[in-house]
C-alpha cells in the first residue's frame, strides 16, 4: 500500500503544472508567451531546415550541371573518334582494292611477323 502512495506522488510530481491538453494558465509563464516561444523556436529550426535544403538542392545542381558538361565532352569525343575511324577504315579498303597494294600490304606484314617472331625467340 505504502509502494502505491509514492507511485501517485512520484507521478505527481513528474506531471507537476501540466494539465491534459497542454501547460496551466498558473505555471511561471502565460499560455500565451509559452505559445509564442515554442513558435519562434520551432521556426527557427524550420529556418534552418530551409537552409540546409537549399544548400543541398544547390550542391545537386552543380552536380548535375558537371555530369552534362562530362557527358556533352564525352559525346564530342566519341563523334571525332568515329570520324578517325572511319577515315582509317576507308584507307584499308584502298590498301586492299589495288593489286600492287596488296602485295606491299602482305610483304609489310610477313616483316612484322619476322621482327616479332625474332624479337621472342631472343627475349
Amino acid at each position: 500500500m505504502n509502494s502505491r502512495r509514492d507511485l501517485r506522488g512520484n507521478r505527481a510530481a513528474l506531471f507537476d503544472g501540466i494539465e491534459e491538453g497542454g501547460i496551466r494558465a498558473s505555471s511561471s509563464y502565460g499560455s500565451h508567451e509559452i505559445d509564442e516561444h515554442d513558435n519562434e523556436r520551432e521556426m527557427e529550426g524550420l529556418q534552418d531546415r530551409v537552409i540546409l535544403l537549399k544548400r543541398l538542392s544547390g550542391d545537386i545542381h552543380e552536380e548535375v550541371d558537371n555530369h552534362n558538361r562530362m557527358l556533352d565532352r564525352m559525346g564530342n569525343d566519341m563523334d571525332s573518334s568515329r570520324g578517325v575511324l572511319s577515315g582509317t577504315m576507308d584507307r584499308f579498303k584502298m590498301v586492299f582494292e589495288t593489286k600492287s597494294s596488296r602485295r606491299m600490304f602482305t610483304l609489310v606484314a610477313s616483316f612484322v611477323v619476322l621482327f616479332l617472331v625474332i624479337y621472342y625467340l631472343t627475349r
